[in-house]
């Protein structure tokens, strides 16, 4: 069982609190890489929780490797994010409230493993276009970060 599953068989369906951490991937044309949930939870940046004895470096390029087969390398921290605006309830009910440091990331690989099954699809999206995330990250500063790295 793993650790957020031996927690909740303990506390159930209440609030819990999570250290996460998110990616921002950019492509050459200043888009981010955003990842379909194929909960129906809708579009989000790649992230996922960081596990007992990692760190937030080892964590967003596990779960980047996990949800999109790409690997990174986290190039700079753009911000840390949570509070109750990171609060969010899973469709089967689980309370969380996220604490996210979100990464600037560069892809220096492609891996052919599997993807992971929670991943629908993968997609780009410039600002325009984008849609609205299941986390209220700044998308001005997600598009400033991807706009320097074209």
């Amino acid at each position: 069982m793993s650790y957020i599953g031996a927690v909740r068989a303990k506390i159930g369906h209440d609030l819990l609190l999570l250290p996460g951490v998110a990616a921002v991937i950019p492509d050459g044309d200043g888009r981010i890489l955003l990842q379909e949930k194929s909960s129906g939870e809708g579009w989000s940046l790649p992230a996922g929780g960081i596990e007992p004895g990692e760190t937030p470096e080892q964590a967003i390029v596990r779960e980047v490797l996990e949800e999109t087969r790409l690997q990174v390398r986290p190039a700079n921290i753009l911000g840390v994010f949570g509070g109750r605006a990171f609060r969010y309830v899973y469709p089967n009910g689980d309370a969380v409230e996220y604490t996210v440091i979100l990464y600037l990331c560069d892809v220096i690989g492609h891996s052919t493993s599997t993807r992971d099954p929670e991943t629908r699809s993968l997609r780009y999206f410039g600002e325009p276009e984008m849609p609205q995330l299941a986390l209220p990250y700044p998308r001005g500063l997600l598009f400033a970060a991807a706009r320097r790295r074209t």
